[in-house]
Order: structure tokens, then C-alpha cells, then sequence
């Protein structure tokens, strides 16, 4: 099976090296999916590297030829394990997107549901105690993590990201586009803080902050942000252009 290459960083791509076999000798689709949630669970709580082979093999109960088998190599492991969480997450905003523009008829989307449905599938996946709460650990643990084949992923899958800039566009045309990528990075600063750290909040609180209502905090993060976004620009000159 062809080692899957880590430098590239488009999800379908990734899909397509990872996917197993049609022939009648494939494991069934149980197991492979009991190595993914395996392997899901021991890379959020540990490095890549600190993470075996056998350690997997053994808490999901195959063999190594199975993970070979499926995944080719431990590196085409890990980025199933990526793949599988950050496709539905990115599918999610999407939708959201796509029934906000339904509601709007034509019109200009506001911005608040823009903004939930780029925060709103990130802060309910944390607070949900399954797998896909863990898929958060996992992507905390792939942002610190230098070792990981998926690190520069993390960072270039952007694409996702600028379907987004349309639409703060034209809800506030009155920002460049630079602006606008600047607003939406401190933006998503706040969703990474707040998935990852919320019981920093409820310790420097000292439990004034109830930290443990999802809809409640959306409509705080979606607040933030939207004050945010309409806020008055830095007096700064224009960036020269070469």
C-alpha cells in the first residue's frame, strides 16, 4: 500500500489515502473503526510519538496487520483519525451556512448567524462528553504537538475558513478584507481558548462564571465576537503594496 504523504493538506485527499479495500479480504468496517476510536483516544491524551503501535493494536485488540492492512502505516492511522472528525466539523459549519443563506432568500445573512455557524459546531462538540469532545483534546494535542505529521495541516487547512469571507463582506462592507481576516483571527483565537481552557474561566471566577451551559456560552463567545466585528478599525495607514 502507498505510504500517504504528510505534506498534503486537502481533507479529500487525505480521505482517499486512507480508505480501505473493496476486496472480499477487507476487516469489516466495526473494526476499523474500533483502531480509529482507539487511536483517537491515546493521541489526545499523548504525543505521536509517545504513542505505539502495539499500544493500539493491543487496547483495540487486533493485530498489527490489521492497522497496516486499513491504514498503511501509522502516520495514514493518524490522519484517519483526523480525517474523520475535521470532515464532519467543517461539513457542519457548511450547513449552517448554507441554511442561514436559505433564511436570508437572497438577502445579506446577519452577521450573528455567520458567526454561529462558524463557533457553533467547535463549542458543542466541547462540551460533549464523547467522542467528539475528545476529537477537541485530540486537535489541542495536534496544535502543541511539532512531531506530528499532521502539525503543518493543522495550520494550512484553511480552505474551510475563507467560505466565511463573503459573507462578513457583506454584512460589513465597509471592512477590507484585511480587516476582516484580522477580526476573524482573533475571533477564532476565542473558539480555540474557549474549547480548550474554559476551566481556566470557572478557577479565575472562582465559580462566579457558570461554565457549564453550552447554549449560554455560544451566545457569549457569538456576543464577543460580534462586538468584535463591529467595532471601530485600527487608525493604521495602508500597508504598502510590492
Amino acid at each position: 500500500m502507498t505510504k500517504p504523504q504528510s505534506e498534503t493538506i486537502d481533507l479529500d485527499a487525505l480521505g482517499r489515502e486512507v480508505k480501505t479495500s473493496d476486496s472480499g479480504q477487507a476487516r469489516t468496517s466495526e473494526t476499523r473503526n474500533r483502531i480509529i476510536e482507539v487511536a483517537e483516544g491515546l493521541f489526545a491524551h499523548r504525543s505521536y510519538a509517545a504513542v505505539s503501535m502495539r499500544e493500539i493494536t493491543t487496547a483495540a485488540g487486533v493485530g498489527l496487520a490489521a492497522v497496516n492492512y486499513h491504514f498503511g502505516s501509522k502516520e495514514g492511522l493518524f490522519k484517519a483519525v483526523f480525517l474523520r472528525r475535521a470532515t464532519d466539523l467543517n461539513r457542519e459549519r457548511a450547513q449552517l451556512l448554507e441554511a442561514a443563506d436559505k433564511r436570508a432568500e437572497g438577502g445579506v445573512v446577519p452577521l450573528r448567524e455567520v458567526l454561529s455557524a462558524l463557533l457553533r459546531p467547535g463549542i458543542r462538540w466541547s462540551f460533549d462528553t464523547g467522542g467528539r469532545g475528545l476529537f477537541i483534546q485530540f486537535l489541542t494535542r495536534l496544535q502543541l504537538d511539532q512531531s506530528s505529521p499532521l502539525h503543518e495541516i493543522f495550520y494550512n487547512d484553511v480552505g474551510h475558513l475563507r467560505r466565511f469571507i463573503p459573507y462578513f463582506s457583506r454584512v460589513l462592507p465597509e471592512l477590507s478584507e484585511e480587516e476582516i481576516l484580522w477580526r476573524l483571527h482573533f475571533t477564532l483565537g476565542a473558539l480555540h481558548y474557549t474549547i480548550t481552557d474554559l476551566k481556566r474561566l470557572e478557577r479565575i471566577s472562582e465559580g462566579v462564571c457558570d461554565i457549564s451551559q453550552f447554549e449560554a456560552t455560544l451566545e457569549r463567545i457569538v456576543s464577543f465576537a460580534e462586538a468584535g466585528f463591529r467595532g471601530n478599525g485600527p487608525s493604521l495607514p495602508p500597508r504598502e503594496r510590492v
